[in-house]
This record gives C-alpha cells, sequence and structure tokens, in this order.
C-alpha cells in the first residue's frame, strides 16, 4: 500500500498512473527529435525525463501501477527505458491523435482491467518537478476530491513569474463539500487560458487569481467516460466499439480502425474547457514543462558569467550563454552574449537567448523542405 502524506483524505482505492509519452517536444530541436523526443532524453538531473516521470510517482505510485501511453515507434524506447513498467501495461496508440483519444484509450483499457471506480492520474511525460513531497500531497487531495466531489481534478502550480511558455487556470471560489478534511481544498475554475504574450501574462500574475496549469489531470474511470460521452460525442460511440474490441483477437484492428475515424482534439480543449465541473487544487512544488532551450537555460546553474556550458566548450568574453555540445568536438566562444548553441552529430542550432519558442517555426520548415534526417 503506498505511504500517505497528512490526513487520511479518502478511503484507500486503486490508484493508477496514466503517463501520455506519445508528443515530440520540437522546440527542444535539436536534442529532441521525431525519432527520439525529449521525453526520452536527458536534460536536467540524473535520468531521461520520463525516467524521473515515473520515479518520482513513487511511493505514491508504484512502478507496477503505471501504464504509458505511447505510439509503435517509441514502444521500445519506453521499454528499454521504464523496465519496471510490466509491458502490457505499454498502451501503444496505432498513431498519434493529441492527447484527448489518447486519455479516451487509456480510460477504456481500464474500465476493462480495474473498473469504472480506478483513479487515473494522467501526467505529461516530459516535465520537471521538485519538492517531491508536496507533489504527492497534492496527488493525495486530488484523489480524495475526484471521489467524493465526482469531478475532474486538475492541478495548477502558484506562479512565480509572468510566463508566457505555460498556460493557465483562473480559480473562482471554493468549491462545497460535506467532507471536512477537504473543505478549503478544491476550487472551482472559471476558464483555461493557453500561453499568453507578455503583457497578458503579467496581468494573470497582477489580478492573482491565475495559476499555471500543470497539464496533470486526476478522475476515476468512469468520470472520464463520462465526460467524453457529454462533450465529445463523436469519440464515444466509436471509443464503445473499441472497449467491445479489447481481450479479442480482433483488437488491435478495431482499434487502428477506430482511431481513424477519430478527429485530432487536446483533452484541454475538448473535455476540460467545456465542463463547468472542473475542479482544481493548487501547489508550490517546483515545475516546468521544460519547453524552450530559454526555459532550460533559466532552470539551469550558471557559471561566475552568466553561461551554461555542457560538453567540449572553451567560452572567451561570453556572457549569457547556453552552449550544448555533445559529440566532443570542440566548440568555441568568443566575445558572445545572449545566445544559445546546441550541437548534435547531425545538426547545429544557433538562436538568440530569448526567441528559442521560434524552433518550433524553423522545425516546419525542415517538415516543408522534407529535409528528415535532421529531423
Amino acid at each position: 500500500m503506498p505511504r500517505r502524506y497528512g490526513a487520511p483524505y479518502f478511503r484507500p482505492m486503486k490508484i493508477v498512473a496514466v503517463v501520455l509519452a506519445g508528443g515530440l517536444g520540437v522546440r527542444l530541436w535539436p536534442r529532441s527529435t521525431e525519432r527520439k523526443p525529449k521525453q526520452f532524453v536527458h536534460v536536467l538531473g540524473e535520468g531521461t525525463l520520463i525516467q524521473n516521470t515515473v520515479a518520482r510517482l513513487a511511493p505514491f505510485i508504484d512502478a507496477t501501477d503505471v501504464f504509458v501511453v505511447t505510439t509503435p515507434e517509441f514502444r521500445d524506447l519506453v521499454c528499454d527505458q521504464l523496465p519496471s513498467v510490466q509491458e502490457h501495461h505499454i498502451l501503444s496508440e496505432p498513431f498519434g491523435r493529441n492527447t484527448g483519444p489518447a486519455i479516451g484509450f487509456a480510460a477504456t483499457r481500464l474500465r476493462a482491467l480495474l473498473g469504472d471506480d480506478a483513479i487515473m492520474v494522467v501526467l505529461p511525460s516530459d516535465h520537471l518537478i521538485s519538492n517531491v513531497r508536496e507533489f504527492h500531497v497534492l496527488l493525495e487531495k486530488a484523489c480524495a476530491a475526484t471521489t467524493a466531489l465526482e469531478r475532474i481534478i486538475t492541478i495548477g502550480v502558484m506562479p512565480t513569474r509572468a510566463e508566457t511558455g505555460f498556460g493557465y487556470i483562473q480559480v473562482g471560489d471554493d468549491i462545497d463539500t460535506d467532507n471536512p478534511v477537504l473543505r478549503g481544498v478544491v476550487r472551482s475554475v472559471r476558464t483555461f487560458a493557453e500561453k499568453p504574450d507578455a503583457s497578458t501574462a503579467q496581468r494573470f500574475i497582477d489580478a492573482g487569481d491565475f495559476i499555471w496549469n500543470s497539464g496533470i489531470v486526476v478522475a476515476t474511470v468512469g468520470t472520464i467516460l463520462n465526460r467524453i460521452g457529454q462533450y465529445l460525442p463523436d469519440h464515444a460511440p466509436l471509443l464503445s466499439q473499441f472497449e467491445r474490441a479489447v481481450g479479442t483477437e480482433n483488437e488491435a484492428f478495431v482499434l487502428e480502425s477506430v482511431y481513424r475515424q477519430m478527429r485530432s482534439v487536446s483533452f484541454d480543449v475538448g473535455v476540460l474547457e467545456q465542463d463547468p465541473t472542473i475542479g482544481v487544487v493548487e501547489g508550490a512544488f517546483g515545475w516546468s514543462d521544460v519547453g524552450t532551450w530559454d526555459e532550460l537555460y533559466r532552470m539551469s546553474m550558471k557559471d561566475g558569467k552568466n553561461n551554461v556550458l555542457e560538453g567540449n566548450v572553451l567560452a572567451i568574453n561570453a556572457t549569457n550563454c547556453l552552449v550544448s555540445a555533445s559529440t566532443g568536438r570542440l566548440i568555441g566562444l568568443i566575445n558572445a552574449d545572449n545566445l544559445v548553441v546546441v550541437e548534435t552529430e547531425s545538426s547545429l542550432l544557433i538562436s538568440k537567448r530569448g526567441q528559442t519558442e521560434d524552433v518550433r517555426d524553423f522545425v516546419d520548415q525542415l517538415r516543408r523542405r522534407n529535409i528528415a534526417k535532421h529531423f
């Protein structure tokens, strides 16, 4: 039985983690590529992002209760990097259709295995979290709340700055509950906001009722599928069709047929932004989606000239730079300021620091020109 922190928020129930590992992480090119996206590479600290995601769940959720949703091209990477995850817990989508179908697929499989009352902690595979004890406390509260309130619970993070690279949640009043230990714990959601520009981000911070959206969702299997039925009515019958095939020799064939009929939609847009009953619990643990080289620079230890230098790098009169070299070749940096330089075997990225969000546009150019060997 996992160790619990603080008050006994709820009676023990089956809790599983569903780790979403099908994303591409294009803004961390060239370290992150279509063949090996960022969740499978080392970014900060020991281990890859997906390894750290699973490791930090313990002891709240044991590795034997972790499920990973991915696509066939990444299945071997998941098996290699997460040997503690049981192979039949690696759920392969035929191809990516965004997080709406991915979460619906996982919930449908889990209903067949565990029933409607099992709690799903759905989380991205490529985020960084510090203060793991506080993170576990928040998971405890969210699991208690989803059971008591029968609604989807999101986890928000108290912002420390006006950040343009994260999504936001505008919180409302406390949600009433008969459970005394949950009073004042769960708040309503007024709106979800996508990544804002700088002036809007500052306005969010000044308003005082916006928090960062961690992308972590907690709900029972039954609640997830119920909300998909309400807000993605075109997906619900397809998932029901797949559910009837689970465990039969036609399961893989039916799943592919279902996925070809599903539209690509994120769970945030398709469900969370439509559901007026969403609740949120707020935490103060350190969190980042490590979405850009600028964010990685912000989180990294700097030298005396405010540089982050990794690999065989010699810097002279260089300040405020991030240089990441992985091949062993010498990189010389002379009289430079505010640069990001990332070297791999096949590619070299040079950008002004503060503008690496534009790497996404560069990768789009690579795709349009069909320069596949570099991505």
